[in-house]
C-alpha cells in the first residue's frame, strides 16, 4: 500500500480512503469493554470505552475510527504513543506498524451519551425514571461508542465485555458466557465472540428492560436439531401493552420459512428483538439483537395495517440475517444488495409466512408509492448507486434503495422465475458466507441458476433511473369493437435523458362495469421489451370499461390511464372488490395528482366517495392520509376550506357507519383529528376530549386523545383552562407519547410569540429544560409548522441564513430534522408560480451555495422539489374546477 496521505480529519469516510484501508488491513479480532455504570446519573456526559484490535497491515500505518469524548491512552504492540500526533477529531492514526506479524493495538477513552439516535442513545423514561441504553451503528456509528475499522468490507470477529447496574438487562449480538457481581453494586458480563461481521451491525444493549422469551426448534434437512434462544424486550413501563408473545411467534414463523427458502441454517445463535425508545430508525439487522422502534410496542388500539406492518418489519430484518449480515456489500454504492432483498423477501415472507394475507396489497399502496415519490425527485439515482463517502451513504437509505429495489426484485423473480431466484439466493449464500460482495456476484449466481444472460437487465434496471410508465393504446371500429391494442412503454431517465426501455413480464386486465362492480372479463400475459408490445386478447371484443397494464403488481412501473378507464375509475372505485389492482389504481391516481394531471379536488372526492368500502387496513390508511394531503397540499387554496368541510362531514358519518372499535372506524377519528386542527370537526374533537362516552362510540385512547390536543391547539381552541386539562393529563399519565405530544401543541397554536419560540427552540434543539433529544426535536418541529403560510412567512430569511451553520455543527441525524422541520413548506398559490417567495428564495439559496455539502444540497433540492409539485398541483386544481 502507497504511504497513506492524511486527508482533512473530519468524520466522513472517502470511498477511495475505504479501498486503501481495506486492500491494506487484515482484522483478526476485537475486544470491546464497555463501561456503563454510570449511564443513571444524567450529569455524566460520557462513559469509559476500551477496545483492543489485533490486525496485520502490509503497510505499516493506517487510521483508527473513533468519535470521542476524550482519549486517554493508546498502546500499540504494548507501548504507548504520543496522543497529540497521533489523535486528530475522530481519527487515531498510526504508524510505526509491524509488517511481519500482527498487531495489538489498545485504545482507552471516553465515549459520548448520544441524544439523536446515533452511536450508543440514552433515553430516561418519564413515567418511571429508569434509563434505558441502546446502540444504532449504520451506516458509521460504531465509531462514537469504539473504536473500529468503521467500514463493512473490513469484518472481525467481536466480543464485547459490558459493565451496568447489577439489575440490569446488559445483551450484545451473541450469548453471555460469564457474569460477575460486583460488591458497589454492578455486574459485569463478557459475550462469546461473534463470527465476522462489519462494525456497523454490532449492537449493545442495557437497562431494567422487561423480557419475554421462548425457543424455536427445528429439524433439518440434514437430521440436526435447531435450537434458538429468541427474547423479545422492551421497556419496563411499557410491559403491560407488550405482546412479545406474538413477537416471538412470528419470529419463529419467519425463521422455519427462511430455513426452506435459504437451505442456509441461521448462524447467529440467538435471536434477540428489542424495541427501543426514540429510535431513528423502523428497526436494525443487529444478528442476534435486532433492534425496533418501540412504536411497534402498541399503547393505542392498533389496526390490522399496524401489525402487518410490524410483522413485515421483522421479516425483513430476519431476511438481512442471510443478505446483509452473513453476506455484505463491500461499499454502500451495493447497499441495494441488502435492502432491497430485504424489503422484496421481508414481504415475500409475511404474505408466505403470517396470517397476513394482504402483504403484497400494502406493498402496493405504501412501499411502491415512496418510491415512485423518490424516483421522481431531481435527486433521484440509479438502483446501483454512486455513493463516493458516508454522507451520501446516510442519505441513500431511501425510496429507491428500498422500495423500488424490492420492486425490481419481484419483475426479476417474475422474469427468471421463482425457482431460480431462490437457487441463485442459496449458492450466493454457500460461496460468500461471511464476505463481502458486488452486483457482479449476485448477477454471476443468476445467470447460472437462471441459464439467462443478466448484463443487459442489470443495465436497464439497476443502472438507469426514473418510473416508466405503461399505457393501453386501442382503436375501435364502428360496431365499438376494439380493432387494434398495444401496450406502450414510456418515460425519460432523468439523469441520462434517454427514454426509459426497461424489460417487462406482467399481466394487462380488462374489466367490465355492471350495476356499479368492476368485474376482471379477460387477462394476457405480456413479455414486453420495447416501446410496445400487442395485445390481442383485446381485439374483437366490446372496448372494455377499465384497461389495467400491470394488473397483477408483477412490475415496477406507474400507469397512465386512458380517458375513459380513468373516468370509470373516479366514478366506480368501489366496484373494484380485488385488493391488489385496486390499490395498484389508487397509486397511480395518487401520482396523477403529485403530477397535476388529476385535480386534487376528483382525487379528494374519489376517496371520499370511495374509500370506505375498502377492507385491507393497510390500505384505508393510506387513503385517509392522502385525503389530507390531497386537500392541505395540492387543492387550490380558495377550494380547501369546502373540501375540508365535505371531508369532515363524510367522515363524521363513516364513525358511525363503521363498527364501534373496528380498523375504520380507529382510523377515521385519527384522520379526523388531522383534519379538525384547521377548524373544522370541532364538535368531535370537543366530544373526544369530554368524560364519558362520547356520541360516536369511538374509544378514545391514547394516540386520539393527544391527537385530539393537538388539533385543539392548531385551530387555536386551547384556551387556558383546556391547556391545564392537557398537562394534568400528562402529569397524570407522564409517557413519552404524551410529553412530545405537549410540545407539539404547545408549538402548534396560531400565535407569531410562540411561532418564534418555537422556532428557536428547533434551531437550538434546546428548550428551556436543556438539550432536547431526537423525537422531542421533531416534536417540536412538527407543531412549529402547523401554522398559514402568513404566520410562518416572517421566519423565512432566517431559514435560510441558519440552515449552513446547522449542517455543520450538528450531527446528520439533527442537521435533517431541523432543516426538514422547518422548511417553509406552508404555501398557498397566490400568483404566478413563479412569484411564490419560498421558492425562489430555495432557487437562489441553490445558485449561490453551489459549493455547499452535497449532503445539505440534497435536502433542500427535495424538499424544494415538493414545494414545486405542490404549487404545481394547486394551479391545476384551480385551472380544474
Amino acid at each position: 500500500m502507497d504511504t497513506l496521505e492524511r486527508y482533512a480529519p473530519n468524520e466522513n469516510l472517502r470511498r477511495d480512503e475505504a479501498a486503501l484501508r481495506a486492500a491494506d488491513i487484515t482484522w483478526h479480532f476485537a475486544e470491546v469493554q464497555l463501561d456503563l455504570s454510570n449511564a443513571a446519573d444524567q450529569a455524566a456526559t460520557s462513559y469509559r470505552s476500551v477496545t483492543t484490535l489485533n490486525f496485520d497491515t502490509a503497510s505499516g500505518e493506517t487510521f483508527v475510527d473513533f468519535i470521542h469524548e476524550s482519549v486517554q491512552e493508546v498502546l500499540v504492540n504494548g507501548a504507548p504513543i504520543d496522543l497529540d500526533d497521533a489523535v486528530l477529531d475522530a481519527r487515531i492514526y498510526l504508524s510505526g506498524l509491524r509488517t511481519d506479524a500482527p498487531n495489538t493495538v489498545k485504545i482507552t477513552g471516553q465515549a459520548i451519551y448520544s441524544r439523536s439516535g446515533e452511536g450508543l442513545h440514552r433515553f430516561v423514561d418519564p413515567q418511571d425514571g429508569e434509563t434505558y441504553l441502546y446502540t444504532q451503528f449504520e451506516p458509521s456509528e460504531a465509531r462514537r461508542v469504539f473504536a473500529c475499522f468503521e467500514q463493512p468490507d473490513v469484518k472481525t470477529s467481536y466480543r464485547f465485555t459490558l459493565t451496568g447496574p447489577s439489575a440490569w438487562h446488559l445483551a450484545s449480538n451473541q450469548p453471555i458466557v460469564d457474569e460477575v457481581f460486583h460488591d458497589d453494586g454492578t455486574k459485569t458480563v463478557v459475550c462469546s465472540p461473534t463470527p465476522k461481521i462489519s462494525s456497523y451491525i454490532t449492537a449493545v444493549l442495557a437497562g431494567p428492560y422487561h423480557v419475554v422469551r421462548d425457543e424455536h426448534v427445528q429439524q433439518l434437512p440434514n437430521g440436526e436439531e435447531l435450537v434458538i434462544e429468541m427474547a423479545a424486550t422492551c421497556r419496563a413501563s411499557l410491559a403491560e401493552h407488550f405482546d412479545g408473545e406474538e413477537v416471538l411467534e412470528l419470529t419463529s414463523r419467519g425463521l422455519a420459512y427462511f430455513h426452506e427458502l435459504f437451505d442456509y441454517p441461521y448462524p447467529w445463535g440467538k435471536y434477540d428483538s428489542a424495541f427501543v425508545p426514540e429510535y431513528n430508525l423502523g428497526a436494525m439487522e443487529n444478528p442476534g439483537l435486532v433492534t425496533f422502534t418501540e412504536r411497534y410496542v402498541f399503547t393505542s388500539h392498533a389496526t390490522e395495517g399496524q401489525h402487518e406492518q410490524r410483522a413485515n418489519t421483522i421479516m425483513h430484518e430476519m431476511a438481512h440475517m442471510w443478505f446483509g449480515d452473513l453476506v455484505t456489500m463491500k461499499w454502500w454504492d451495493d447497499l441495494w444488495l441488502k435492502e432491497s432483498f430485504a424489503d422484496y423477501i421481508g414481504t415475500l415472507a409475511n404474505d408466505a409466512a403470517t396470517d397476513f394475507t394482504t402483504a403484497w396489497t400494502t406493498f402496493a399502496a405504501r412501499r411502491k408509492a415512496w418510491a415512485y415519490v423518490a424516483d421522481q425527485m431531481p435527486t433521484t439515482h440509479p438502483i446501483v448507486a454512486d455513493i463516493p463517502d458516508l454522507l451520501a451513504a446516510d442519505q441513500n437509505f431511501d425510496g429507491i434503495t428500498y422500495a423500488k429495489g424490492a420492486s425490481v426484485l419481484k419483475q426479476l423473480a417474475a422474469f427468471v422465475g421463482a425457482e431460480a431466484f431462490r437457487d441463485a439466493a442459496r449458492s450466493y449464500f454457500r460461496k460468500h458466507a461471511y464476505s463481502n460482495t458486488s452486483l457482479d456476484d449476485f448477477l454471476a449466481a443468476l445467470e447460472t441458476a437462471s441459464g439467462r444472460d443478466m448484463g443487459q437487465w442489470a443495465d436497464a434496471w439497476l443502472k438507469t433511473s426514473g418510473v416508466p410508465k405503461l399505457r393501453v393504446d386501442y382503436a375501435t371500429d364502428e360496431a365499438g369493437l376494439v380493432s387494434e391494442a398495444s401496450l406502450v412503454q414510456f418515460g425519460t431517465d432523468p439523469i441520462s435523458n434517454e427514454p426509459i426501455r426497461r424489460p417487462h413480464v406482467l399481466t394487462v386486465g380488462a374489466y367490465t362495469l355492471s350495476e356499479g362492480t368492476l368485474a376482471r372479463t379477460a387477462v394476457q400475459s405480456v413479455e414486453l421489451t420495447g416501446d410496445s408490445a400487442p395485445l390481442p386478447f383485446l381485439v374483437g371484443r366490446p372496448a372494455p370499461a377499465l384497461v389495467l397494464p400491470n394488473d397483477g403488481d408483477e412490475t415496477y412501473a406507474l400507469v397512465d390511464f386512458d380517458t375513459a378507464s380513468r373516468a370509470t375509475l373516479l366514478e366506480n372505485l368501489s366496484g373494484l372488490t380485488d385488493s391488489l389492482p385496486r390499490a395498484t389504481c389508487w397509486a397511480s391516481l395518487w401520482d396523477a395528482v403529485r403530477s397535476a394531471t388529476l385535480d386534487a379536488q376528483s382525487y379528494a372526492g374519489a376517496i371520499l366517495d370511495h374509500a370506505h368500502t375498502v377492507t385491507d387496513a393497510g390500505v384505508f390508511g393510506v387513503l385517509t392520509d392522502q385525503l389530507v394531503t390531497t386537500i392541505s397540499r395540492y387543492a387550490a387554496p380558495e377550494l380547501r376550506a369546502g373540501l375540508r368541510e365535505r371531508a369532515a362531514e363524510v367522515l363524521t358519518g363513516w364513525l358511525t357507519q363503521f363498527e364501534a372499535g373496528s380498523d375504520q372506524q380507529t382510523t377515521t377519528a385519527r384522520t379526523l383529528a388531522r383534519l379538525a386542527r384547521t377548524g373544522v370537526a370541532a364538535e368531535v374533537i370537543d366530544a373526544f376530549l369530554a368524560e364519558g362516552e362520547n356520541p360516536y362510540a369511538v374509544a378514545v385512547d391514547e394516540q386520539l386523545l393527544w391527537d385530539s390536543y393537538v388539533a385543539l391547539a392548531a385551530s387555536g381552541r386551547l384556551d387556558e383552562a383546556a391547556e391545564q386539562r392537557m398537562h394534568a393529563a400528562a402529569k397524570a399519565t407522564p409517557t413519552s407519547v404524551a410529553l412530545n405530544a405537549v410540545r407539539t401543541a404547545l408549538a402548534a397554536r396560531p400565535d407569531a410569540q410562540v411561532k418564534e419560540h418555537a422556532f428557536d427552540t428547533v434551531l437550538m434543539a434546546r428548550d428551556e429544560d436543556g438539550a432536547l433529544s431526537n423525537d422531542a426535536l421533531s416534536a417540536v418541529a412538527l407543531g412549529f409548522s402547523m401554522g398559514s403560510a402568513s404566520l410562518l412567512a416572517p421566519f423565512e430569511q432566517r431559514y435560510w441564513a441558519a440552515i449552513q451553520p446547522v449542517f455543520e455543527t450538528m450531527s446528520m441525524e439533527f442537521a435533517t430534522r431541523v432543516i426538514e422541520g422547518l422548511y417553509p413548506m406552508a404555501q398557498d398559490l397566490e400568483g404566478a408560480i413563479e412569484q411564490n417567495t419560498a421558492l425562489a428564495d430555495a432557487t437562489a439559496w441553490l445558485e449561490r451555495h453551489d459549493g455547499a455539502p452535497k449532503a445539505l444540497r440534497r435536502i433542500l433540492i427535495e424538499e424544494r422539489d415538493a414545494l414545486q409539485r405542490s404549487l404545481n398541483a394547486q394551479a391545476f386544481s384551480r385551472t380544474s374546477r
